[in-house]
C-alpha cells in the first residue's frame, strides 16, 4: 500500500512543475509486483492526470496569477506557447506526456479555456499510453526471441 502511495505521489508531482520521474518509480514496482500490473498503470495514469489537472486549473486562473514574483514563466513565454497552442489546438495535448513541454501544455490549455472532458480525454490517453508503453517495455512483451 505504501508502495501506491510513493507511485502516486511520484506521478502527481511529476505532472506538476517538479522535476520528478514517475516512470522510475513505476518500473521499479513493476519489476518488484510484475502481477499487479493494472493497479500500478491505473494509480500511476490517475495520479499523473490528477497532476495536470492541477495545472490546466492554474490555467484557468492565471490572470490573478501571472504577477506573482514566482510565477515559472514570463509574459513573452506565455504568449509564444499561447501562439503555438493556437496553430495545433487540442492535439497538441496528445504530447502532455512529453518530458519539458507537456507540462507547459497542459497550463496553456487551461488558459486557452480548453473544455474540461475534452482536456481530461486527451490527457488521459497521452498519458496512460506512455506509461502502457513503459510497463510493456519493462515486463518484456516486447522481447524478440
Amino acid at each position: 500500500m505504501l508502495s501506491l502511495g510513493a507511485l502516486f505521489l511520484s506521478a502527481f508531482g511529476a505532472a506538476t512543475l517538479l522535476p520528478l520521474q514517475s516512470e522510475a518509480v513505476l518500473v521499479g514496482l513493476l519489476l518488484r509486483e510484475p502481477q499487479a500490473w493494472a493497479l500500478l498503470l491505473l494509480v500511476a495514469t490517475l495520479g499523473n492526470v490528477l497532476g495536470s489537472l492541477v495545472n490546466w486549473l492554474l490555467g484557468r486562473a492565471i490572470e490573478q496569477l501571472r504577477d506573482k514574483r514566482w510565477f515559472p514563466f514570463s509574459a513573452s513565454q506565455l504568449q509564444r506557447a499561447q501562439q503555438r497552442y493556437q496553430r495545433w489546438g487540442q492535439w497538441s495535448l496528445l504530447l502532455s506526456w512529453m518530458p519539458l513541454i507537456g507540462d507547459p501544455l497542459t497550463l496553456i490549455a487551461g488558459i486557452m479555456r480548453e473544455p474540461f472532458w475534452r482536456f481530461l480525454l486527451l490527457v488521459t490517453l497521452a498519458k496512460g499510453g506512455r506509461y502502457i508503453v513503459v510497463a510493456l517495455v519493462t515486463l518484456g512483451w516486447f522481447h524478440s526471441g
